[in-house]
């Protein structure tokens, strides 16, 4: 075929040699001037250069989306060149070849062609968003419907009523039907969630199924023979359907996620505070003690001191052995701009995001708006927003908002324990992302962080099944509240959690910007529904069960509680739980020290007892008090000989040591300004232990009470979780 030039970029028309011909071959230092996605969605394919112009094939030379596109990535004059599609497939595949990869097919051309025509001549999109659109489509070759939908270009139902014309299928609306339970269960749940398929009337011959996309033949087949009836497909709003899935099955997803681990895994719950065993043993020590002390009052009484003084002795040589390992290195798993930049958007996982919420309605629309700033194609976003079925503020701002499908709204029916594991494990049951993250309603993580997550996860041993970000704060300058905590995040996730990775030692994983292999979470049983500080007990049980946690170099900024009142009441939970996880996995020592090894039982061990330095800081701290006021001779004979010494050891060398770790932790993630809050932390410890003995009073008093922690302090929004 003879090429025919066609209007270039530059508005004129060139004559072209009869020697440069796109069935001569492309250019070497042409063929990869355009990606291979564009290349293959806009059919163009550069392929020599004649004074200085480029000129590239293309199947429709006169579009001008297609002229836009291709001159946007070539920085030269371009000129489109009229091909037929067989020549600019043959020159694409020579430059990139298919290796088992998915080439779309012709009839998935005209379908999403005839999309792209029968919504742009109705006038519902216009050409740039059009281009905005293929361009994605380039990128990741999901459904152009979708892609539209997800930008808010247009609605579902719109999308709906598209392909209901082009499919010639009768549609039906959700929002008010109410469903005939027996009818609608007859699909059985795994399927009716991974199709997003519900029977909404059946006859004698034939099911009705509402559909959120056409079912392809091999579905199809799958949905009749677990029906055991021929079906008619009818095509449903997306959203609408999800809600209708979660109306029919509510009630199992509720027993799952309140009594699965209480019932499959009892030893590994909370819902018992303390085993009967740890009660006959504390009985059995107690008794001891009063013994000891009736008989020998004064040695006892050294004795539990000598005791305490060495708890604080392992856990503060640990915590400082840990940071001093991480300091000036670099323990997390790295992933480059460069890596990120050349992933294939094509194989990127379905990826759920987990929000639990309460009494959050203000902080919606920021939440939304932080999520679609994430680096990561929308149409593979599952994003639940677990509300509280007594929420109605923010279930109805979530509905008032009128979201794209990719967010959906799951209304957690109102049972007990009313918590946020609780919250996750149901939302969990509806994930169909084969990666799952949580994030809180306040954070803001780092826009390619779910891409870094995904490289991670190709990256590292097989049997890491959890990558942790690092977490701070992001009005870590509001007081010195603020700074004191953003100085404790920074020792924590800079220092102390890369070298436990890096160790692989038991990882209490932080609450949020946890990621996981979904099915492998769901064979751990998920979150324990009673443990108030849920993510450290699962660090702990996939840990015993052989799989690891891996850091990632990422971070995830937060929102520090800003007022005294309010931190107590989220530090107190923090407690609580670090010390029902502590009384869950050391039931029976034995079988933790053969699942963890001696390293990691040692580590678990150190790294939870810190919650019990806290309720000893007041006593050593007042005892220390007294003495230098009264010179009480009584306090002189507690800490005789060497307890004296390791003692006046911790007070002084001790203090220095962890406010040097504070700095170093600041220092470490560059954080400057925070250092000279460091210097005067103690403080910060006196509040620690404060939130700790009320965490500890309320194990007895109301253990599985979920102290809701008001944030949007900073801007006024305040919002509790």
């Amino acid at each position: 075929m003879t090429s025919t030039p066609t209007t270039s970029s530059t508005g004129a028309a060139a004559p072209i040699r009869r020697s440069q011909r796109l069935t001569d071959g492309v250019d070497q230092d042409l063929r990869y001037l355009i990606p291979e996605g564009i290349c293959r969605t806009f059919r163009v394919m550069p392929y020599a250069t004649i004074d200085g112009t480029v000129l590239v094939a293309a199947a429709d030379a006169d579009d001008s989306i297609t002229a836009h596109v291709v001159a946007e990535r070539i920085d030269r004059p371009v000129q489109l060149v009229r091909h037929t599609v067989n020549e600019i497939t043959a020159a694409i595949d020579s430059v990139y070849p298919h290796h088992g990869t998915e080439v779309e097919s012709p009839e998935a051309r005209r379908s999403r062609m005839q999309m792209a025509q029968m919504l742009t001549r109705s006038g519902l999109i216009t050409d740039e968003q059009l281009q905005r659109a293929m361009l994605e489509y380039s990128r990741t070759g999901d459904p152009l419907g979708d892609i539209l939908v997800s930008h808010e270009a247009i609605t579902e139902d719109t999308l709906v009523a598209a392909l209901s014309e082009m499919y010639q299928m009768q549609r039906v609306g959700l929002s008010e039907f109410t469903p005939d339970m027996e009818v609608a269960r007859r699909l059985p749940e795994p399927i009716a969630l991974a199709y997003q398929a519900v029977p909404v009337a059946a006859t004698e011959e034939l099911v009705l199924l509402a559909v959120a996309r056409p079912l392809d033949a091999e579905r199809a087949a799958e949905v009749e023979a677990a029906l055991g009836s021929p079906f008619r497909q009818l095509l449903a709003n997306r959203t609408e359907l999800d809600q209708l899935i979660q109306r029919v099955h509510a009630r199992h997803y509720a027993e799952v996620s309140t009594r699965l681990m209480m019932e499959t895994r009892p030893e590994e719950s909370a819902h018992i505070v303390i085993s009967g065993g740890q009660k006959a043993g504390l009985v059995i020590f107690a008794i001891i003690v009063v013994v000891c002390g009736v008989i020998w009052p004064w040695p006892t009484a050294i004795g539990l001191v000598g005791l305490c003084s060495l708890l604080y002795l392992v856990v503060t040589v640990y915590k400082v052995r840990l940071t001093m390992q991480a300091l000036g290195t670099h323990l997390e798993t790295d992933v480059t701009d460069e890596e990120i930049a050349a992933l294939d958007e094509r194989y990127l996982p379905m990826y759920t995001i987990l929000v639990p919420l309460y009494k959050e309605a203000a902080i919606v629309p920021r939440l939304v708006r932080d999520i679609n700033a994430l680096d990561y194609p929308r149409t593979r976003l599952d994003v639940k927003l677990l509300c509280e079925e007594d929420d109605e503020e923010t279930v109805e701002k979530i509905r008032a908002m009128q979201l794209p499908p990719h967010f959906h709204l799951v209304v957690v029916p109102d049972s007990q324990p009313k918590t946020k594991p609780k919250a996750c494990n149901y939302g969990l049951q509806l994930a169909t992302g084969a990666l799952c993250v949580i994030f809180d309603a306040e954070d803001r993580p780092d826009p390619d962080q779910l891409k870094k997550a995904v490289i991670a996860f190709g990256r590292v041993a097989s049997n890491v099944v959890c990558v942790q970000a690092k977490l701070n704060h992001f009005n870590q300058d509001q007081n010195i509240l603020t700074a004191w905590f953003a100085n404790e995040y920074s020792m924590h996730f800079e220092l102390i959690l890369p070298a436990m990775g890096a160790a692989e030692a038991p990882i209490p994983l932080g609450g949020t910007s946890n990621h996981f292999i979904t099915s492998k979470l769901r064979d751990l049983g998920a979150w324990d529904p009673f443990n108030v500080t849920e993510d450290a007990d699962l660090g702990i049980r996939l840990h015993r069960e052989g799989y690891r946690t891996a850091m990632i170099d990422s971070t995830t900024l937060e929102e520090a509680n800003s007022q005294v009142p309010n931190w107590i009441r989220q530090r107190s939970r923090w407690n609580k739980g670090y010390i029902q996880t502590w009384l869950v996995h050391m039931r029976h020592p034995m079988a933790l020290l053969k699942a963890t090894g001696v390293r990691g039982f040692m580590s678990f061990n150190f790294t939870m007892l810190t919650a019990f330095v806290l309720l000893l800081n007041p006593i050593f701290w007042g005892l220390t008090t007294l003495y230098v006021f009264t010179q009480a001779g009584f306090i002189e004979q507690l800490f005789p000989g060497i307890i004296f010494y390791v003692a006046s050891a911790l007070l002084f060398i001790g203090n220095f040591i962890f406010v040097y770790l504070s700095v170093a932790g600041s220092l470490q993630r560059g954080e400057f300004s925070l250092t000279r809050t460091a210097l005067i932390s103690p403080l910060y410890w006196g509040l620690m232990s404060w939130a700790a003995w009320k965490g500890f009073i309320q194990l007895f008093t109301n253990p599985f009470y979920w102290e809701k922690t008001t944030h949007g302090l900073d801007d006024g929004s305040a919002h509790a979780s």
